[in-house]
């Protein structure tokens, strides 16, 4: 293919990668798609305030830059953690037109920034894999399973129930139920909402779908699928049901439909699941 690289723009509105990662997901880029993609680290990765990469004001202006610079066409977070959620204020408010136009991939913390982003017009918003996940055991594949997507728009890197058919939106459960009752909860009205999860027990699990299927918004979705929900810690005593029954039993009291399972999640088989319609 000819044309001018892809430039992808990574940054970490959450927590901190180190520059080795940064040089590693560089060149896994060249080398799978050799002259095609550029892929442009802000050092604001490589901060470290605490928790976090950089303090608030440091992550909000690399995403901004980043978001409003027309030469980058794609904005790639670099990890998730916890962080995203406390730019949204100061983020909005500087987006410029460019910054409408491009495409936004991460999952997990990011969540809160890419669920804001569609409720304000931005449609190239997408869940899926982070360069972070290059350092999980066989990460090596959600990489260049995003990098796939980034570049080629491969179907085969979208999950399979998202290709076709009614809007949908992908979430993990904890970061959407923060969203919700803040100005930034988008209306996904007549969506597919996908949920994923990680490391909770299954009673805050079952708290988190109780709060997300009681509010009246989310009640107007089309219905919903259930991703992996992994590393859950052990109850004492036992919770006695699995998520996917918890999930069912929810949905089934606030009359959303369950549409089965989802081929996302916190692990390197997760899909990219572009939120709207039909954008693999």
């Amino acid at each position: 293919m000819s044309g001018p690289p892809l430039t992808i723009g990574v940054v970490a509105p959450a927590c901190r990668i180190t520059p080795e990662l940064a040089a590693e997901v560089r060149a896994l880029a060249q080398a799978s798609h050799p002259g095609r993609v550029k892929v442009q680290v802000d050092p604001q990765c490589f901060l470290s305030s605490g928790h976090f990469a950089g303090d608030d004001a440091a992550r909000a202006d690399a995403f901004v830059r980043a978001a409003n610079d027309p030469a980058i066409d794609a904005v790639w977070v670099a990890r998730g953690g916890y962080g995203s959620g406390r730019l949204i204020e100061s983020v909005l408010p500087r987006l410029e037109p460019a910054a409408r136009r491009k495409t936004y991939l991460g999952y997990s913390d990011a969540g809160a920034l890419l669920g804001a982003l569609y409720g304000t017009g931005c449609a190239g918003v997408a869940h899926g894999p982070m360069p972070a996940d290059l350092s999980r055991p066989g990460g090596e594949a959600a990489v260049r399973r995003a990098l796939r997507w980034l570049v080629d728009r491969d179907p085969d890197a979208v999950e399979p129930g998202v290709r076709a058919g009614p809007p949908s939106a992908a979430f993990n459960l904890t970061i959407l139920a923060s969203l919700i009752g803040t100005p930034w909860q988008p209306d996904l009205a007549g969506h597919v909402l996908l949920l994923e999860e990680v490391s909770e027990h299954m009673y805050r699990i079952d708290r988190t779908f109780a709060h997300i299927t009681a509010n009246p918004a989310i009640r107007r979705v089309a219905g919903i699928r259930l991703g992996r929900c992994s590393l859950i810690p052990a109850n004492d005593p036992d919770f006695g049901r699995t998520e996917e029954e918890v999930c069912r039993e929810w949905c089934a009291r606030s009359g959303i439909a369950y549409l089965g399972r989802a081929d996302i999640g916190h692990d390197i088989d997760n899909r990219v699941a572009p939120f709207g319609i039909g954008r693999a």
